[in-house]
């Protein structure tokens, strides 16, 4: 079983708390994110556990605890999105110099190849073109160098409550959104895939996409796996279910994991981002964290089984949203 901690919150940046409970407990409750009524619980026990991926923009707050993930035998790697757009899109997370610190800091630790760097989502705006990507991935590849082996980037998706909150936060600044998936910008975006392309053979990275329809395949790009199961075997020599997970869109490769997290969470609160859609909700459920409680948000009475591997998961049905 794998768990992903996870696409809907940031846990290690404000919940690896309670996320050191749920370990030392061994065992932790999944809320349907679509029917609060339903709760499952899964099992923490390392032998029940292939590998956990924890989604990130600042593992700081997780760092101290990774000494005891590694003596109880847990298997983990971190997908880390780092980005470099202003406060009118992340208006909450550390500066880039520091989050490339801990970038640098976490790789020296667990080793680069467990460290993925996450340039995602790109959005094109009127004050970042095509070139202002390029020399911002440019720069902090090259601040990455021997940190991490893997780039992974995706371009915003315009649907949804996601682009509304976005074009909330923009409407005072001044700065117009750009599609440049659009047909009629087909150069553009060759310019700028090859670019990124460019740069990862500079800086010696594999680079992938993450969820993009269009294959890339012919200029040495590949579709990517967040939730990888080749990736985990490689580096845990593990045998994980290889199954694709049914609740991702379409062109996602990840294979199936048991996510931890509860949409509507997490504090960083960016512009962009497609999981914390609603301000009153974000107040509301962060009032319900309690650090022992086995579920993120409220507390479950009465039994609820333990599963030890996904042969049980009811699914929840639809596309997952992601905050990375």
């Amino acid at each position: 079983m794998i768990i992903s901690a996870s696409r809907r919150t940031d846990i290690p940046a404000f919940y690896s708390d309670w996320f050191m409970n749920r370990v030392r407990e061994g065992y932790f409750y999944r809320v349907n994110p679509f029917n609060s009524n339903q709760v499952s619980g899964f099992s923490f026990n390392p032998a029940d556990v292939d590998a956990i991926c924890f989604w990130t923009k600042n593992p700081a707050p997780l760092m101290k605890h990774l000494n005891e993930l590694n003596d109880r035998g847990l298997n983990y790697y971190f997908q880390f999105t780092l980005n470099p757009y202003g406060r009118e899109f992340e208006p909450h997370v550390p500066p880039l110099e520091e989050r490339v610190a801990t970038f640098r800091e976490l790789a020296g630790r667990i080793g680069p190849a467990r460290v993925i760097w996450r340039y995602d989502p790109v959005i094109l705006t009127s004050v970042s073109p095509v070139s202002w990507h390029l020399e911002q991935a440019e720069r902090i590849a090259s601040q990455l160098r021997d940190a991490t082996c893997r780039l992974v980037f995706s371009f915003y998706d315009f649907y949804g409550k996601g682009q509304g909150r976005l074009n909330q936060a923009l409407r005072s600044t001044g700065i117009i959104l750009d599609d440049i998936t659009l047909p009629e910008r087909s150069k553009e975006l060759d310019a700028l895939i090859r670019g990124f392309k460019s740069i990862a053979t500079t800086h010696k990275l594999r680079i992938f996409s993450c969820s993009e329809d269009v294959d890339l395949s012919t200029i040495g790009i590949e579709h990517g796996a967040c939730i990888d199961g080749t990736l985990i075997q490689e580096l845990f020599a593990a045998a994980p279910s290889m199954i694709k997970d049914k609740n991702q869109r379409q062109a996602c490769g990840c294979v199936e994991s048991v996510d931890m997290g509860i949409y509507n969470t997490c504090h960083f609160r960016c512009s962009y981002c497609y999981a914390n859609f609603n301000e009153a909700m974000i107040e509301s459920n962060c009032r319900k964290h309690y650090p022992d409680s086995p579920s993120l948000i409220g507390r479950y009475e009465g039994h609820v089984e333990i599963q030890k591997s996904l042969a049980k998961k009811k699914k929840c049905g639809g596309s997952q949203l992601t905050l990375f």
